[in-house]
């Protein structure tokens, strides 16, 4: 298959096309908004973030703060979001509704003007943010050579306090608001330190959540941290001072009243000495009040029950679907057409964190000495994108590979593919070996993070298990780890038939997540930490 220019996706009949998820949010009646009224024990959480799906996403972050708030209103809870107005937003025909315009925000001793905007998605009233000098620009974070916005300490520092000025303006008392990376940590800050003695938010406590360490939202100093009015007494290294600099993740970390990250596996690694990028021994000092939560996953898009982009729906008690989506597969990417043959899938970013370099070193190695196929979807390093580009002309019919990111490919790899390989360097969940379990595809992972948490090694004695797992970063451990799993798929057939039904057992729906959220700010708020 070749790079960048893949066979066209298969069309589907009219009718047999579903209609999108977004569209069903689009015509479906106007859902109750859940209030003190209706439900006593019903929390107010304002959520504050710099991205959220399906409105605008990068990365997993995106897909948290688009799913989580959905099953926190089935739980009863009144919840609201509060992102920017970026130029690239996709509303999906969701009507835009203006609510504060202008709307004035103090920063520093300056105060700035902006207009607020909202819809209404699954419930949940979402905020947009519309400040054009800060948000109508190219991308979210960096411009168009991949460097980071200079201002981005005003952007976001300025989407803190407009979402805690938003409050006043539409009458709306949070009791908890809920921060996510270093972009809306300072929410956590202000509430502590502008918003002390204010009485709409008296009571109000703050979580954040990191979701991946490695990006803290590190500037130098002058000229935001006048602009943000933090006060420089606050500038010091437990707070938001790193080696001169400004740290706004670690800031949100000091003032937050509890802080959690993705996965418990990955809290205890950057809680350890040198973990987290230098922010190890301000985590361990939250003490109980820093832990970790598995996201969940929306099975409703990611289960083969359901998957409207695969070949044939299957399910753990009917799985004979699976074999068509192989073949599938196998067409898509120009391998040669065989049932029989193991197909090792990967989709992902080509960057450092996930490992990719140790894939490069030895899928020569396993495509030679094992009787396998492989198929890799993704983009990042230039570099990368050249080798496992290219490599379908060197091993054709046995390698495949699409440069780019397709969401209807994905589905296609998770489906028709046997195994599932995430060699992450770290990895703070992960999402994508949560996919494959549903799938039946077993995955193949380095231990850490929310791999080590979600996948069960196997036991050669008694079969239990959902994958495979190894522990060195290096290609050696990857290229053994492979032949184990393909090893076991030739000649321990009955292992693999039981491999498959434990991983399709297993459930990370965010029903489970969101229960666990619910307790943890109940935590905050009862002050037991």
């Amino acid at each position: 298959m070749a790079a960048k220019k893949p066979a066209a996706p298969k069309k589907k009949s009219a009718a047999a096309q579903p209609k999108p998820t977004i569209e069903r949010a689009v015509k479906q009646k106007p859902a109750v908004i859940a209030t003190r009224e209706t439900n006593p024990s019903a929390m107010n959480i304002l959520f504050v973030a710099a991205e959220m799906a399906p409105f605008i996403k990068s990365g997993g972050l995106a897909d948290v703060v688009g799913a989580l708030p959905h099953y926190l209103r089935m739980r009863g809870h009144d919840v609201r979001v509060v992102i920017p107005k970026y130029r690239d937003n996709d509303y999906h025909g969701l009507p835009l509704t203006p609510v504060v315009s202008p709307m004035g925000v103090w920063m520093g001793t300056n105060q700035e003007w902006c207009s607020v905007l909202q819809t209404v998605i699954n419930g949940v009233i979402v905020y947009f943010v519309e400040h054009d000098a800060y948000f109508n620009r190219f991308g979210m974070y960096h411009d168009a050579g991949m460097h980071d916005y200079h201002d981005n300490p005003h952007r976001y520092g300025f989407l803190c306090q407009a979402a805690l000025q938003l409050c006043h303006d539409v009458a709306f008392t949070p009791d908890l608001v809920h921060a996510h990376d270093w972009q809306t940590a300072p929410v956590c800050a202000y509430l502590k330190v502008w918003h002390q003695n204010d009485p709409l938010f008296v009571n109000t406590r703050s979580m954040l959540t990191i979701h991946n360490a490695a990006y803290q939202g590190v500037y130098p100093a002058a000229p935001h941290y006048d602009y943000l009015g933090l006060n420089w007494e606050n500038f010091t290294p437990d707070k938001f001072e790193d080696h001169g600099r400004l740290n706004l993740l670690k800031g949100g970390v000091h003032f937050a009243d509890m802080v959690n990250t993705v996965s418990r596996t990955y809290a205890h690694e950057i809680s350890r000495p040198f973990g987290a990028f230098g922010l190890a021994p301000y985590l361990s000092a939250k003490a109980g009040r820093f832990f970790g939560i598995i996201n969940g996953v929306d099975y409703r898009t990611w289960s083969p029950e359901n998957d409207t982009f695969i070949a044939s729906k299957f399910s753990r008690k009917d799985r004979s679907g699976k074999k068509q989506c192989k073949r599938d597969l196998q067409k898509r990417f120009l391998l040669a057409e065989d049932d029989d043959v193991a197909i090792i899938g990967a989709v992902g970013r080509f960057v450092h964190q996930k490992g990719y370099d140790l894939l490069a070193e030895k899928i020569a190695d396993i495509v030679n000495n094992m009787r396998v196929q492989v198929v890799i979807l993704g983009t990042g390093d230039p570099g990368l994108e050249r080798f496992f580009g290219d490599l379908p002309k060197s091993f054709p019919g046995r390698i495949g590979s699409y440069i780019g990111f397709s969401n209807e490919l994905a589905h296609v790899i998770e489906a028709g593919s046997d195994f599932f390989i995430m060699p992450s360097l770290y990895e703070p969940c992960g999402l994508n070996q949560i996919y494959s379990l549903r799938y039946g595809t077993l995955p193949i992972v380095r231990a850490t993070g929310g791999l080590d948490d979600t996948v069960k090694n196997y036991n050669e004695v008694s079969a239990e298990g959902n994958g495979f797992k190894f522990w060195d970063a290096t290609g050696t451990a990857l290229y053994y780890t492979v032949g184990w799993a393909i090893s076991t798929y030739y000649d321990r057939p009955a292992h693999m038939a039981t491999l498959i039904d434990n991983a399709m057992s297993e459930d990370f729906s965010w029903e489970k997540t969101a229960a666990e959220y619910e307790t943890a700010y109940r935590r905050v708020l009862e002050h037991q930490h």
